[in-house]
This record gives structure tokens, sequence and C-alpha cells, in this order.
């Protein structure tokens, strides 16, 4: 069975890799190739069975030609089998993305604002800035015409005075001094008449960080938008009646009982994310702490959660048919205790997970638990290998887009490595000693096994992980969770819960505190990233120790390898896809310098879901942080990466310490340094523009970059036309190869003199999608076609790349890895010569 079930899933994962989608004739023709291989395969085993060998002369494989008298059949069947499951897979999972596709949001209707009439599908999320939701459309106009966009979308409810972007894309100016208006409490079944502005899925491209599209195309949400209100658009209207959705509102009624229950909102949180999978409840600084601390896995429903919650339920069925029995003796004879219990504690087991939110991890473990019960029951007992590759195509048959997120790995890898090291199974523990010490190793043996596998996927894992799970795993399975789920009964249970994880809390912010918490490495090459895995693997089964030693030096790679660097004298560029902001990092040889943060406010900053994670995939120790000036879009990530590299050298147009608590230094005209013979150069504000009263944007700091070989790199800021010319004047036969483009494309920008003057190889203008501020401007773009000038924007390019070394390329990161999912794949750069 091993055979078809890794051909299954190597089937969709060649088929997760396409940048285009094939026609349906294609998957079809797979599909019936599938089939027919499968049928040969029968064929076979049929006619071997008949002839009593298993191939040879005599079999069918014989009588095909297909091997000779001294081969034997042992990889024939097993070889067709598994292409037949391959392609089998592939075609259906084809088939299942073309029909997503066409659910797409139609084009004409992209960016547009239209009038729909639904209901409110699922859990909303409340927020800093308003409510997230999903929405299922019964009807919808445009213009007074009716139209037909995506059936279920996700729009965002924003605070009035927080309108912008969304939550991804904070607003490019100073905080707002107006009390925000919040949006009414939402509801699930609620029906709502409202205009929504509807866009594609469009997410964030770069290297690192969390692939918005594909998460929108698994969970089948082919648009996404915000509520409009204003005088142009008719109020929102709560309209009468509503749709039955029995478990999305149970959810709500247990979520908005357990925060009138509990006064703390951050204990109230986690409650509301272990009783009904509501892990956006959970507070931002504590997702942190539970990051760095190695325990995010416990405040989520996975599947050490629905496990327990499956043993407990299973003794009580049990004890309750046993109950049922002594009225009803005969029971026991049609159906055993043992088997009512199974049966009843995978049934209460599936109705958790359901109530849950039927997260990946609680599917899987729903699948794994039937798959145990039914063996059991049975009487068979599958090799490890069979059963959790069973599992896996199980669950890639209800969600084939799962194998592309890491925690279906980290989970299938743990358990996989427990099952493999015969560490589960054994006899139970005798006593408390016993059991403390297969706990020990238990969360040892995990640790180890899965952090080149962390590391890879996060860049990061958490050295205080294992004393923090020895004291968190009991803590939340053997108190917190049961008395947060036995609080549906009391609810006064809940306060004590909310005592518990307060208490975990206090422990964990401890650990999370110390230096040494979080062990960070460069993000690894792919081949070098599976040889580690294989290395941690080899160190926990249960093996000799001189076989287990080999282990280390599969591991070394870990330790070792560092990213390559610009040789010395050049220098490359990363200009990241941030939304609606900038922030650009440099490297040389040795040195790295980040030229703005991006956009930031609460929990949506730039640094901490993007640059952060860039430095921490190139091994970058900041040496120097520009802020150019006080707008969000551009400084609003400036405390979270001082914060995280705290010796960075900081510089300024503007006074930080409000921000930040600590003084930079002014960029001003005329300074300069060299790293790696590398020069840079501050080319503005110059000194005692402060007198000026110039605006913030005005006196944005421009730095000049530029290579032992003369290739140079030009980063404005916000700058005007009118600093532009002042720049021109103070620098004759200035030049650049590549220009970060002022004021993200602006019209007041990119003048036609600056233009001229510069000549740039390429412009990169920073900009998010379909931005209320129309950027970059139709007549900036003109003059760049006028005078063929290629240039990059970063909703169609993603990330930018570029180096001194190969000034004639610019790559960007959604031509470098496209995917049928994302948001137009394969038409990153815009260039007309």
């Amino acid at each position: 069975m091993i055979a078809p079930l890794l051909g299954a899933v190597t089937g969709v994962a060649l088929q997760l890799q396409q940048p285009s989608l094939w026609s349906a004739r294609a998957y079809l023709g797979l599909l019936l190739l599938g089939g027919g291989l499968a049928g040969l395969s029968w064929m076979i085993r049929r006619r071997n069975a008949g002839t009593g060998v298993l191939d040879g002369p005599g079999g069918l494989g014989g009588h095909l030609g297909l091997i000779g008298p001294a081969a034997v059949g042992v990889w024939l069947r097993p070889a067709l089998a598994a292409f037949a499951a391959l392609a089998l897979m592939a075609g259906s999972t084809g088939l299942r993305a073309l029909e997503r596709a066409g659910q797409v949001l139609p084009a004409a209707l992209d960016g547009q604002e239209l009038l729909l009439v639904g209901h409110v599908a699922g859990l909303p999320r409340p927020g800093e800035r308003g409510v997230q939701f999903e929405f299922a459309i019964e009807s919808a106009r445009w213009n007074g015409l009716l139209v037909d966009p995506p059936k279920r979308v996700q729009l965002g409810w924003w605070n009035r005075s927080a309108e912008s972007e969304g939550p991804a894309q904070a607003q490019p100016t100073k905080p707002m001094k107006q009390i925000p208006i919040a949006p009414p409490t939402l509801l699930p079944g609620q029906r709502w008449e409202l205009v929504a502005r509807l866009q594609r899925p469009h997410g964030l491209a770069n290297p690192q960080g969390f692939d918005l599209e594909l998460w929108l195309w698994e969970q089948g949400l082919q648009a996404t938008g915000s509520v409009r209100e204003g005088r142009a658009q008719p109020a929102p209207r709560l309209l009468p009646g509503q749709v039955w959705l029995p478990v999305a509102q149970a959810r709500q009624a247990v979520r908005a009982a357990i925060q009138a229950a509990v006064p703390d909102a951050r204990a109230a949180g986690v409650l509301a994310a272990l009783v009904v999978g509501d892990q956006a409840a959970i507070d931002s600084a504590d997702w942190e702490v539970f990051r760095l601390t190695g325990v995010a896995h416990l405040v989520s429903i996975s599947g050490l959660h629905v496990t327990m919650f499956a043993l407990l339920a299973s003794a009580c069925v049990g004890r309750g048919w046993r109950a049922l029995a002594r009225l009803w003796p005969g029971l026991l004879w049609r159906w055993p205790a043992p088997t009512a219990a199974a049966l009843g504690g995978l049934a209460l087991a599936f109705a958790y997970a359901l109530f849950a939110g039927w997260g990946v991890p609680a599917q899987r473990t729903v699948l794994m638990l039937a798959c145990l019960t039914l063996l059991r029951l049975n009487g068979a007992r599958w090799p490890w290998p069979v059963l959790l590759l069973a599992v896996m195509v199980a669950v890639l048959l209800l969600d084939p887009w799962a194998l592309l997120q890491p925690g279906f790995w980290l989970s299938f890898v743990a358990v996989g490595v427990l099952l493999a090291s015969s560490w589960l199974g054994q006899a139970e523990s005798s006593g408390l000693r016993d059991w403390f010490t297969d706990l020990l190793r238990t969360q040892a043996i995990v640790s180890v096994a899965l952090a080149p596998l962390t590391l890879l996927c996060f860049g990061q894992m958490s050295i205080v992980g294992l004393l923090a799970n020895l004291v968190a795993v009991p803590w939340v399975t053997g108190l917190v969770t049961p008395l947060a789920m036995l609080g549906l009964l009391w609810a006064p249970l809940w306060r004590l819960a909310a005592w518990g994880v307060q208490a975990m809390n206090a422990c964990l912010e401890w650990l999370a505190r110390l230096s040494w918490a979080a062990f960070e490495r460069p993000e690894l090459p792919p081949a070098l990233a599976l040889l580690t895995l294989a290395g941690a693997v080899l160190l926990v089964l249960r093996l000799p120790w001189a076989q287990r030693a080999w282990g280390l030096l599969l591991c070394w790679p870990l330790l070792a390898w560092t990213p390559p660097r610009p040789t010395l004298g050049e220098f490359e560029l990363l200009a990241p896809d941030i939304g609606q902001g900038a922030a650009v990092v440099v490297r040389t040889a040795r040195h790295t310098l980040v030229h703005d943060t991006g956009p930031g406010q609460g929990s949506v900053s730039a640094a901490q879901r993007v640059l952060l994670p860039l430095l921490r995939a190139g091994g970058d120790r900041l040496d120097l942080l520009v802020a150019s000036h006080d707008d969000l879009d551009h400084a609003g990530g400036l405390p979270e990466l001082l914060r995280q590299h705290p010796r960075a050298e900081l510089w300024a147009s503007y006074d930080t310490r409000r921000a930040t608590g600590r003084a930079a230094r002014a960029c001003e005209a005329g300074q300069r340094w060299s790293w790696d013979a590398v020069s840079f150069e501050w080319l503005h504000p110059q000194a005692g523009d402060d007198a000026l009263g110039l605006s913030d944007n005005a006196r944005s700091c421009v730095l000049r970059v530029t290579s032992a070989t003369g290739r140079v790199a030009l980063l404005t800021g916000d700058i005007t036309a009118s600093e532009e010319s002042r720049i021109l004047r103070d620098q004759p036969g200035l030049r650049a190869d590549l220009l970060l483009a002022p004021h993200h494309g602006s019209a007041t920008s990119s003048s036609e003199a600056w233009l001229d003057a510069l000549r740039p190889g390429w412009i990169v203008i920073q900009s998010g999608h379909l931005n209320r501020f129309h950027h970059p401007a139709p007549e900036v773009l003109q003059r760049l076609r006028t005078r063929s000038i290629a240039w990059s924007n970063s909703p169609t390019c993603g990330a930018a790349s570029w180096r001194s070394d190969a000034p004639a390329v610019l790559l960007c990161q959604r031509q470098l890895r496209p995917r049928y999912w994302q948001a137009g794949a394969g038409v990153a750069v815009d260039l007309d010569q």
C-alpha cells in the first residue's frame, strides 16, 4: 500500500507546483490515465492470483512482454499503482482548482463598489481596527445592474476613522485625533444590505512570510473587500430574519459567554481559542510570547486537544454504556462496551472538532482516530508508515492545498518520528516518576526532530521550548482545557481556567524575556534542510549511539550555513512588498542597512510581518536603520525593528524620541561613510532645513549608495518635485542605475527634469494594491514609457531585488515562484520600450 499512497501525495505536490492551470480536458486525461493504470494493476493481480505466481512468463506481465523471465512482479504492480494514484490525485486536484478559479471575482468588478445582500457566515473576528467576517452573498448590484460575484467573500468593517487599505496596510499619515466609530456587533446568520468595495484576492509576495493568497484560495474565498460608509453610499441596513447556522451561532454564543464571565480580556482570548477555536481572540503580545517559548500549538485546537477530548469522551461513554447495560443486560451482547466507547469517543471528538472550526489539525486528528478505531474494531494493525500515509492522503482528499502549510508537515513529522522511534504505543507508566520521564523523553524527541523543520519554516526555534512545554503541556491539557470545556456546563469554572491562563502567561513571559530564549538561523537551501531533517530524525531513533552520532554530522549545516552575500565593493538591494509604504534593505559584504520601515499601527506592523522574517532568513545583523520622515507608512515599524535590533545605529529627519525613546542622528546632505568599499552619502535635507518650516515629506532623507564600480542606487523617501530640483542643483551630474520612486509614484514627484537628469535603468515603485491614493499616478507612468524606463510596481512584482554587479536585471518575487492561485501570476514587471 505504501507505493500508491506515496504516489497520491506526489501527485498533489506536483499539481501544486503549476504556475498556471491546464485545461479541463488535460486533467480529465490524467484521470483516464490513472484509471487505466489502476485497472492494469488490478488485472495483473487477478491473473497472478489465478496462476499462483507473482508474475513472470506465465503471468500477465510476461504475456504483455513487460518483464523478462528473471524479473518478478515485485516492482510492476506497485509501480503501476503508484503512477495510477499520482495521475488520479493530480487530475482531481487540477479539476478542483479549475472550479475554484472559475469562482474568482470577475475582472470588471475588481476594485468596484457593489450593493450586496447576504448574511454573515462563520464566526466574526473583532480586532483593533474593526471586524473581519465571511459574507455569503445572495444578490449583488453594480450601478443598478445585477452581477454575479463569488458566493463567499471576506469583508472587513473597519472603524470609521481608521478606514484605509484594510488590516494589512496602515494609513500613511500620522495617527488621527478623532474618536473612532466602531462597526456594529455582527452575529452569524445576520442578513445585511451593505455597500462593499470588492477586489480579487491579493496578498504580499515576499521570499518569506505568510501567503495570504494561498490561505484565501484554500478557504474558498475568491474575493476580499471592505464595507463602505459615507454620504455617497447608502447606509448598511440590517434585514429582517436570519439564516440558521447552528454551529457558528453556538460558537458565537460561547465566545460571548466567556468574555462576559472573564474580566481579563487576554485570558478570555486564550479560553475562546481553546473552546471554540477562535485564535484571532488571542492578543498579539501573547502570540509573541507563545512563539518565543514554543507553546503556540497548545493554544490552538491541535491534535493534542482533540486526542485528549476523545480519550475523556471514550472513558465517559464506556462508563455510561456499562451503567445502561445494568438496565438492559442484552446490550453488551449486541454492542460490547469497548466498541461503544471507541465509536462514541470518535463521534464526540468529531463534534468537538467541528465546533472548534474544523481546522486542518483537527481534521487530521479525527481521521487518524477514525483509522485507529476501525482497525482496532476489525482486529487489524497496520504498520505505522502505512497508517501515517493513509491519513495524509485522506486529509489531502479533503484539502489538497494543506500540503503547503507548515503546520501540516510539523504535525505529521512529529507523529511519524514518535511512531518510528517506538515511543508511542508502549505500556502505560506505573507511577508519577515514569509519567514525568515519558513526558520529558517525548518532548525532547519532538523538539530535536522538528528543529530543522521549524527553522526552515519560521527561521527560528525556541531554546526554552523544552522547559516551557514540560510545564505548559500538563498545565494546559490537564487543567486549563478541561476547566474551559466544563465551563460550558457551569460558567464560574471559566474564572478558574482564566487564573490558570494568567499563571501560565506569567511563567512564559519570564522565559520569553531571557536573551537566549530563541535561536535564529538563516534560511537553509532545500537540500541542506532535508539533510539536517534526516540527521535530526536519526538522532532520536532507537539505534546504538554509534549510529545515532552520524546525525550530528548531518545537522552540521544548520549551524555552519551562511547565505551568500555581495562581494567586496558591490551591494544588493531588496525592496520588499509591504503594501502602501516604503522599506528597502541594502546589503554589502558584511553590513546591512534598512531605509524606512514600512507601515505600522498596532499589530499590523510591516516590520513584524515582512522585514524581520527577511532579515532573519538572510542572517542579517542590522547595522543602520533609517526613518526618512515621520509618516506611518515609512516609520511605522521603527519601534519593533529597534526592539529586535537594539544595537543598530539610528538616523532620521525628525525627533524619534517620542516614538522609540531613543534619539536619532540627523541625516544632512554631505555626510558620508563607507562599508566594504561601498560608499553611502546623504543628499537631502540640508542643514538648517528644520527652521524653514518644511513638511515632513519635503525633509525626507535621500540616500545615495555607490558601488566600487560606480553603480548607483538612490533612495528618496517622499520628496516632491521641488526637492528634486534642489538636489539636481546641488548635485550636478547626478545619475542612478536604480531609483526608488519618490512618494510611491505620486504625481507631485518624478518630474520630467528629474527623470531626464538621472536616466535610471530601473525605477522601483512601492505602493499598495488598489490604494486609495491611486499610486502610481498615470502621468508618472506615461513619463516612464515616453523615456523607455523599465519599472516595477510592488502589487504586480512583489518583492524586487537588484544587484550592483548585474544592473540590467531586476528580479520580481511573483516571477521567481509563480503559482496559479496568485494574483497576476507571471505578470510582474511593466516595461514599455
